[in-house]
Formats: C-alpha cells, structure tokens, sequence
C-alpha cells in the first residue's frame, strides 16, 4: 500500500471507531507485504467484527492477547 492508501485506512478506521464508541481502542497494526496485524483493545470479539464490517477491512483471525513480554520479563 502507498502512504496515502494507509493514510486512508487509518482515517476509515478511526471514524468508525469514533462512532462505535468507547469499547474498542485501536492500540497498532503491523502491516507486512500481504498481510496487516491489527492489536485492539476491545470489550469483545464482537466490537472487533463490528469495526471490521463497518471499515471494511477483513477479520479473518481474531484472538485474546493472555499476557505480554518483552526484555523488561526476563530482569524479573
């Protein structure tokens, strides 16, 4: 995608968000040669198929993120 097109995208998905209200935040999206990753923070798979269905974007795989690492993890 060009930048204007993911300009466009983040636009789209933020004005749906706007509007669905607040159970679901946008947090990143990783976005790789064929594929986008999306990370929300949500109240429910539904908010998720709900912001996918109004923006148009495909929801293919939605999964709960259980627990995070990073570098921080392994000091403790």
């Amino acid at each position: 995608m060009t930048a204007e097109e993911l300009k466009g995208a983040s636009q789209k998905s933020c004005d749906v968000i706007k509007n669905i209200g607040s159970g679901i935040q946008c947090l990143n999206s990783y976005v790789l040669d064929n594929k986008t990753y999306c990370v929300y923070k949500a109240t429910s798979k539904e908010v998720i198929k709900e912001h996918a269905q109004k923006s148009g974007f495909p929801a293919t795989h939605i999964m709960e993120i259980k627990t995070e690492i990073g570098p921080e993890t392994a000091k403790n």
